[in-house]
């Protein structure tokens, strides 16, 4: 038994927006982010998250909580996002780790940080494009900002 526990991120996977009871997920996110897998070690946190729904746009902050390894789940992240098509296109580490995937008309940005007692937590920002555009602020665009007021265009300097 204490084998299976220790083996990290290993087990099936959930489809994000349910938790590990079995709890339905999110209908207005039910058909649009199924190729988002978690391991079943984390739990949704439904407190600490939230959804967003406009006509054009489909978002959230997704949180999950539960007994993993950091850099397993990191490893676990990487590899489930790329089996579901998603394109790693930032990643950085300090105390947390941070990862940005993209694929056509989604961005998801996630948070993999040490919680209390022992609990690793992720934290999922997904963010959905529903007209098809051009991936107008998405990570993965050719589109670049450009300051417009004297707040942003004084880190310029």
């Amino acid at each position: 038994v204490l084998l299976l526990w220790s083996a990290g991120c290993t087990k099936s996977k959930n489809v994000i927006g349910s938790d590990a009871a079995g709890l339905p997920q999110l209908s207005n996110f039910a058909d649009d982010i199924k190729d988002i897998t978690l391991p079943v070690e984390l739990v949704w946190d439904r407190k600490d998250s939230m959804v967003i729904k406009t006509e054009s746009f489909r978002g959230g902050i997704f949180s999950y909580k539960g007994r993993a390894e950091i850099m397993s789940l990191k490893d676990y992240m990487v590899a489930s996002m790329k089996d579901n098509k998603w394109r790693l296109v930032g990643e950085t580490s300090s105390k947390n780790i941070m990862l940005a995937f993209v694929k056509p008309n989604k961005t998801c940005m996630m948070v993999i940080a040490e919680g209390i007692l022992g609990k690793t937590e992720l934290k999922l920002y997904v963010a959905i494009d529903k007209t098809g555009g051009n991936n107008a602020g998405s990570l993965g665009s050719q589109n670049t900002f450009t300051p417009q007021n004297s707040f942003d265009s004084s880190f310029s300097q």
